[in-house]
């Protein structure tokens, strides 16, 4: 009575095994830069609309606060300063602009093989924020968050086949000069992960630091300008249509220095935006047009990522609503504009106010992902391990949301047609003489792994083997996994003599 039991279990080890083990690209049916664009929440009508009204505010409100030296950028390429300090954009400027902005980006990774194509509807998923708080999934309490925690996530999310990049989700809260703080962040992230990264700096003048860092880590700065591996996260605005005086200005010398930018204009839907999810869209768009002006007044064709992040708002508390179906929309309907004007865009999706890795975590996560990744998003920012409302992040999380994305790509990918899919060939061999059924076919055996994603964390046991194998929990999984990949050396680690150098010429934090 135990051999079919014992034949079962064995097929059942066989397939996870094989499942286990690394797939070629040409075999894996999901990867980096899966094109989306199914889902069209707004019409072509809308989008006009959109674009036209964006215009109307540009125009006719402009925006306010830019530094003497955006000023002086944005009016010579033909920006009118009106008296009362607020520069409007004629329609004409912004046409001119679009014209000359870069619309076929790729961002590099410091390893080729996480180069990032953001052309067309191209999607990759990754992590972004500046949560205050790390989620101890032991005691379900927040605590600060530091550097090593930042370091820790750069090596987690470079070991996540399905985190297509890091920004960096954390500040280093343990360190009190912001100096320090933001050479430190790029530090830890680079020695974290190869994949292409994301960065910020609180004050333009420690870009030059920042950038002659980036200079010795690609090998020089020619190196560095060939092939530039770190992006600048620039908050240039303040919602509602202000410039952000400082931030424009290390944008200004992060374009000078060979920097991709990312255009981030993340106002709050009933607060610092519409609360209308249009309205909110149509100011976001204004303010990352104002910011296509800008840089390509600088540097014409400079890679520039066009960030409308408007984030929703719960009214009747004032808390944030990252998990909401409004968010998945905003984001959604972003991306829309995005292909709209042909531009490689970012919104953020995959954020939960839930403050752990739960039920409310993963429906909250799933929705705004799937919902992004079908819009054809080409920078699906704050995808994984971020919590309560963008204030807290979570490493096993991280981990956690890796399947997730996974899910969310086999959706973006979608379901193809052809003679070999529909399968009439398979449906005659089983049914005229064959066994009845498709499985262990040739044919099922054959596409079962380009076809499907099997989850690596998720459960997919019955209720009964579920308890012979002590109902293992997916946090505690997490946590196992998390141990693993801190207990290896970091792929991305710097060789011994940059590493002597950079710690010379700066204050690394991080122990060697």
């Amino acid at each position: 009575m135990n051999a079919p039991v014992s034949r079962r279990s064995g097929g059942r080890s066989a397939r996870r095994a094989a499942r286990a083990a690394p797939l070629s690209q040409d075999v894996r049916p999901i990867r980096a830069g899966l094109e989306g664009g199914q889902y069209k929440p707004l019409t072509d009508r809308d989008m006009m609309r959109i674009h036209e009204t964006a215009l109307d505010a540009l125009e006719q409100i402009g925006l306010a606060d830019a530094p003497q030296s955006g000023i002086d950028i944005m009016t010579a390429a033909g920006a009118i300063l009106g008296d009362d300090g607020r520069l409007r954009f004629p329609r004409a400027l912004v046409e001119d602009m679009l014209a000359k902005a870069n619309k076929d980006v790729t961002l590099p990774g410091r390893d080729a093989k996480h180069d990032l194509n953001l052309s067309g509807n191209r999607v990759h998923f990754g992590t972004a924020g500046a949560a205050v708080h790390m989620v101890d999934v032991d005691t379900q309490e927040y605590r600060d968050s530091t550097l090593q925690d930042l370091h820790d996530a750069a090596r987690i999310a470079d070991q996540l086949d399905n985190i297509h990049f890091l920004q960096r989700p954390m500040v280093a809260r343990d360190i009190t000069d912001n100096r320090e703080m933001d050479l430190n962040s790029i530090y830890a992230c680079c020695t974290g992960t190869t994949k292409h990264i994301g960065i910020s700096f609180s004050d333009p003048a420690y870009v030059q630091d920042g950038l002659e860092m980036l200079y010795m880590i690609a090998g020089g700065e020619d190196a560095w300008r060939a092939r530039p591996f770190v992006s600048n996260t620039n908050c240039f605005v303040v919602p509602p249509m202000k410039f952000a005086t400082e931030s424009c200005e290390a944008m200004e010398q992060c374009i000078r220095g060979g920097m991709p930018v990312l255009l981030l204009s993340a106002g709050m839907a009933g607060a610092t935006a519409p609360s209308t999810i249009a309205g909110a869209i149509v100011q976001a768009t204004a303010e990352c047009l104002a910011g296509i002006v800008y840089v390509n007044a600088i540097a014409p064709g400079h890679p520039a990522i066009f960030g409308t992040w408007p984030f929703g708002l719960d009214l009747r508390t004032g808390a944030m609503s990252v998990g909401s179906g409004e968010q998945a929309l905003l984001s959604a309907g972003c991306a829309q504009m995005h292909k709209f004007y042909g531009l490689p865009g970012g919104a953020a999706a995959g954020a939960s106010d839930s403050k752990l890795p739960d039920m409310q975590a993963g429906w909250e996560q799933m929705c705004s992902n799937v919902m992004a990744g079908l819009s054809g998003l080409n920078m699906v920012y704050e995808a994984a391990g971020m919590h309560a409302s963008l204030l807290g992040f979570c490493h096993e999380s991280l981990i956690l949301g890796d399947d997730l994305i996974g899910q969310a790509l086999r959706c973006v990918r979608g379901i193809e047609v052809d003679d070999e899919t529909l399968a009439l060939d398979q449906i005659r061999d089983v049914c005229l003489g064959g066994p009845g059924h498709y499985l262990g076919t040739d044919a099922t055996l054959s596409r079962m792994q380009k076809d499907h994603v099997y989850p690596t964390f998720g459960d997919r046991t019955s209720p009964k083997e579920w308890a012979e194998i002590d109902k293992p929990d997916l946090v505690e999984k997490a946590k196992t996994r998390k141990a693993e990949i801190l207990s290896q050396t970091s792929a991305a680690r710097f060789a011994p003599d940059l590493d002597k150098a950079l710690r010379a010429r700066f204050n690394i934090h991080l122990p060697q």
